[in-house]
């Protein structure tokens, strides 16, 4: 009996042992000659896939941004229990629009569900058989209008709800074009700029003639102003992206408006399982991350935060600025990376590289490195928004290095 338990001591110390170490090898750790196990290479170096220094801003294709401590820690607590999926969303809802100073919220899978679940809400109100007849409107609203210079890619979401999108230009295009049919207005606040019709003039419209007003502000954060701004202003439904400037998890995002309309969202959206949004599921861990996300986000000192990004940019203008016919300047977009930008300007002849052959460079170098390239007017562009720390002279010194090295080959 003695030995029998000796034995099996010994086998599960040694089990113990390697399971540890099946754990840490599953996670990417190296054993070394002793006991201990040393840290293996990073996930994305295990699969191959190349790293970013991201001088461009906050685009979905380049993973967004990087979250904040606070979101990850967050995300990791509420993976370790079970909860009802609907009573988180209608807390987290509650509290993210109490944060806010806004009537409802509800976390997303990104601004994109968000425009779809807004559509659907404005469809089926808080009525089960209509949430489960979508895409079929039979009996139901048709149609939700839109300026003409305000159609992009994203307006796809709208349609998955079965709707047609209804062209507008003028005010009085938008007064001839509103119906029984007509159940939603569609803004998007990146053009607001480019469309005949103001942000006010949409609202105006919406509620002389009882039409649900959404305004698609997805990658409008910074400033924070923005996100009670729109509802303050009249827009029934606002959606923001999660992943962008607020630096929550990349698939999340947020709705904020009327509660009626949020409410009527949630219904449409998992986990109810016959719905449209039952593909748009957000879990526990992306709703306890926006969560933590807006709070961190409120958190900020923006103007200090500012000013940290014009001292970068103003380092890297002074690396910059040493070559020969070199000169650089600033700007700040409208809406959408509302934060400073750099750009630099070089006689493409003289130099002997054209801008789309420098970004090209930059992509293929080591680290690879995005920027905008012909996006603005002023043509090659960066901006700290998304860098880490010190990444801001990686990239003034990597540009430096292929235009004084295309000069002296010239």
């Amino acid at each position: 009996m003695g030995l029998f338990s000796s034995s099996r001591r010994t086998f599960l110390g040694a089990a113990t042992v390697l399971a540890g170490a099946t754990r840490a090898l599953a996670a990417g750790a190296r054993p070394t000659g002793g006991n201990a196990v040393e840290a293996g290479p990073n996930i994305y170096e295990r699969l191959g896939v190349r790293t970013r220094i991201n001088a461009k801003g906050t685009f979905t294709y380049l993973t967004g941004s990087l979250i904040f401590p606070e979101v990850s820690r967050a995300m990791e607590e509420a993976a370790q229990h079970y909860v009802y999926l609907e009573e988180l969303q209608q807390k987290a809802g509650e509290k993210i629009a109490q944060l806010l100073g806004v009537e409802a919220a509800m976390v997303t899978s990104g601004a994109a569900a968000a425009i779809m679940l807004g559509t659907a809400a404005c469809l089926t109100g808080m009525d089960p058989k209509k949430v489960s007849q979508l895409p079929d409107l039979t009996g139901l609203k048709s149609e939700v209008l839109i300026q003409k210079s305000h159609r992009n890619s994203f307006d796809h979401a709208i349609r998955n709800a079965g709707v047609r999108l209804l062209e507008v230009e003028s005010r009085d295009d938008l007064e001839n074009a509103f119906s029984e049919k007509t159940a939603m207005m569609y803004f998007l606040n990146a053009a607001q700029h480019k469309g005949q019709i103001s942000l006010e003039e949409w609202v105006e419209a919406g509620k002389k003639h009882g039409v649900v007003t959404f305004n698609d502000a997805a990658a409008d954060v910074p400033p924070v102003e923005h996100l009670s701004e729109y509802t303050r202003m009249g827009f029934d439904l606002v959606a923001f992206s999660g992943g962008k400037g607020l630096r929550g998890p990349q698939c999340a995002g947020l709705m904020l408006g009327r509660k009626d309309l949020i409410d009527a969202a949630l219904l449409n959206n998992n986990p109810h399982e016959d719905a449209i949004g039952r593909p748009c599921k957000v879990g526990k861990e992306e709703i306890a991350g926006m969560l933590a996300a807006v709070e961190r986000y409120l958190q900020i000192d923006h103007d200090a935060e500012w000013r940290d990004w014009e001292r970068r940019l103003d380092a890297m203008a002074a690396v910059l600025t040493s070559i020969p016919g070199v000169t650089t300047g600033r700007f700040v977009p409208d809406v959408a990376n509302h934060v400073p930008h750099l750009y630099v300007h070089w006689d493409e002849q003289k130099l002997g590289i054209s801008r789309e052959q420098c970004g090209k460079e930059l992509q293929d170098g080591e680290p690879s490195i995005e920027v905008l390239v012909n996006q603005y007017p002023q043509g090659l562009a960066v901006t700290p928004f998304m860098m880490k720390p010190e990444e801001d002279q990686i990239v003034a010194g990597r540009i430096k290095a292929i235009l004084t090295s295309a000069k002296a080959a010239g």
